[in-house]
């Protein structure tokens, strides 16, 4: 059985997977709305994938012997005043994340719950990628975009991203 403290911190990432997958659909829509199909598709992606690790969690605590309740997900909508600001806070939203898994994996470092450790190192790998996406997407966007030249071919490389589910083993 985990411990508590364990159990509520990843019933909590669970409702923030969501509301990742939430606010990625959310900028999926802004790009969509201005005519960028290949933005609008690599959020869509990012927000599967988002929903797919709130799926790990939720099934991690299934096969741990706790039930999982679900809260509700906050309205992620936001005006953005041009297009790299989404990618600004996509950015910010996965340091936000990886804080977050931070805080449960020392936790379970505190209750020497070796089991939940081992499942996050997963996590903590994934949000290095996460991260290293967004910050690509802002440095891509720099420069293709603005004076620097146009984004099309940017717009193009993003509608090409897939969704491939992860293959973490609980």
């Amino acid at each position: 059985m985990l411990k508590d403290s364990i159990v509520t911190l990843i019933t909590e990432q669970i409702n923030k997977e969501l509301y990742s997958a939430y606010l990625y659909l959310d900028m999926a829509n802004f790009y969509a709305d201005r005519g960028y199909d290949g933005f609008e598709n690599w959020f869509k992606v990012q927000a599967k994938e988002e929903e797919s690790h709130a799926m790990i969690l939720r099934q991690y605590l299934i096969n741990n012997g706790h039930r999982v309740k679900l809260s509700a997900i906050a309205d992620p909508s936001k005006e953005y005043k041009d297009l790299k600001e989404p990618l600004i806070e996509a950015l910010n939203h996965e340091q936000y994340v990886t804080a977050s898994i931070n805080a449960i994996y020392e936790e379970a470092l505190k209750q020497k719950d070796w089991r939940t450790q081992q499942m996050l190192f997963w996590f903590i790998e994934e949000q290095g990628e996460e991260e290293e996406n967004a910050m690509k997407n802002i440095s891509d966007f720099e420069n293709f975009g603005g004076e620097r030249g146009n984004l099309y071919p940017m717009n193009k490389e993003l509608a090409s991203r897939t969704f491939s589910p992860p293959t973490l083993e609980l």
